[in-house]
């Protein structure tokens, strides 16, 4: 389904012309690195360099017979290459080559998610600013708790972005490691030094001590900062189709000219890009797993990761590479009912502002017993007689032998409340993510 939705950039990257490709990458760097050595001729390597080519159908037809791809790769790379071809793979197994090569896959493919993840970041900046003083109920456990602006909500969404972001540049530089090590890692054909040299020319660290294999926890932490991300997007989306039910009408995920909402109800205006996120996002949880599961394997190794991160490793990628486009779109284009959170908020004839009232009270002398006593039994009475709650509170003798008619118009005042919302914006902003 995903590959109807894959950006070309990722999915080249992640196609088998890519993965043989990167494959050539590191048998020719090795091939170079062993010649410099002085381990194979430098003709050989030469050969190798310019005369290697993958040729994708080719290798398929080889490993129909092999059942081993590595050796498909190899023996048709080979082909191309003439005698000189002695020498390809030479001291090498097959992990040195796959996990060197992935390394390099996982690293671009992550520099393509921190792309997205920075125009998705630009988005909801914009967005935050554009309403950084936009009013709207603030709600905890579903119910109206006290006022907030929609800008702060997209502040926290723009923070959270940040360290989703500074996450996979952590995970990036984990799995940015090759091994050249052999079959159990004890270079028992090659020196460490051609491994240190062959790492040096493809941008990765060389893995400190390795098994047959590149630890797979490094994976799992990849796998799991995008998981994170895909979350975090969930999150974002609820949000919105929260807002979007028809109840609140809020905000509301962009709806095209020429867009159907229902087959059977022309009216409808679904979040269907937003279901899509949150649906999207239970797929990178269980990749995460999976992942996490790959991580114990018998003694120096076993394959048993192998089928399953030739799924999730592109998977992960290609579905959140189109998470965070889709939902970029959506920040960018969703339309904000600023009209309807005042109307919204004026819902609960004030009751939103009892917490100011209980504190203003308490700095009188009242306990904080007796005040909360007092301010609850006005807000229930609001509740269950439809009655304004500031009008309540006038006409209450206890509550106004204490605070004047005055200061209780001052606790509903909307700019006492949110105050404090530039400050929160330049600390936000201007914070570096930790």
């Amino acid at each position: 389904m995903i590959a109807r939705y894959t950006h070309p950039e990722m999915g080249r990257l992640w196609s088998d012309e890519r993965r043989f490709g990167t494959w050539l990458e590191v048998e020719t760097a090795a091939a170079d690195a062993m010649a410099e050595a002085g381990v194979i001729p430098a003709e050989a390597a030469r050969e190798i360099r310019e005369r290697g080519a993958v040729d994708v159908k080719r290798i398929d037809e080889i490993e129909a017979v092999t059942r081993h791809d590595v050796i498909a790769f190899t023996t048709a790379v080979a082909e191309r290459v003439g005698p000189a071809a002695r020498w390809l793979h030479f001291g090498l197994t097959s992990s040195d080559v796959i996990d060197t090569a992935l390394a390099i896959q996982m690293r671009e493919a992550c520099d393509l998610i921190l792309r997205d993840l920075d125009a998705l970041s630009a988005a909801v900046r914009r967005r935050a600013d554009e309403h950084r003083r936009t009013v709207m109920i603030g709600r905890t456990h579903g119910v109206h708790a006290e006022p907030t602006t929609f800008g702060l909500k997209l502040a926290l969404w723009w923070a959270e972005i940040a360290r989703d972001a500074a996450r996979v540049r952590r995970a990036r530089a984990t799995v940015s490691v090759g091994k050249l090590s052999g079959a159990v890692g004890t270079f028992a054909h090659l020196d460490p030094s051609i491994e240190a040299a062959v790492c040096r020319r493809l941008g990765l660290e060389a893995a400190p001590v390795s098994s047959q294999i590149i630890q797979r926890d490094r994976h799992a932490e990849l796998l799991s900062a995008l998981a994170i991300t895909g979350a975090s997007l969930e999150k974002f989306a609820l949000e919105i189709r929260g807002l979007q039910k028809t109840e609140i009408g809020e905000v509301e995920e962009p709806f095209e000219t020429g867009q159907k909402g229902s087959s059977a109800m022309p009216h409808k205006r679904n979040p269907i890009g937003c279901e899509q996120v949150c649906g999207l996002a239970r797929l990178l949880r269980g990749h995460a797993t999976a992942a996490l599961e790959n991580v114990a394997l018998w003694h120096e190794r076993d394959i048993s990761h192998s089928s399953v991160e030739r799924i999730i490793l592109p998977d992960s990628f290609l579905v959140l590479d189109h998470m965070l486009r889709r939902f970029t779109r959506i920040a960018d284009g969703m339309v904000v009912h600023p009209d309807r959170m005042i109307e919204n908020l004026q819902r609960s004839r004030g009751v939103v502002f009892s917490g100011t009232v209980l504190l203003d009270l308490a700095s009188k002398g009242v306990s904080r017993e007796q005040a909360y006593q007092w301010v609850q039994r006005n807000a229930m009475r609001s509740f269950d007689e439809a009655r304004d709650f500031k009008t309540l509170l006038l006409a209450d003798a206890d509550v106004t032998a204490v605070l004047p008619p005055g200061e209780i118009e001052q606790a509903f005042d909307l700019g006492r409340q949110l105050r404090h919302v530039d400050a929160i914006f330049e600390r936000v902003f201007n914070q570096v993510p930790a």
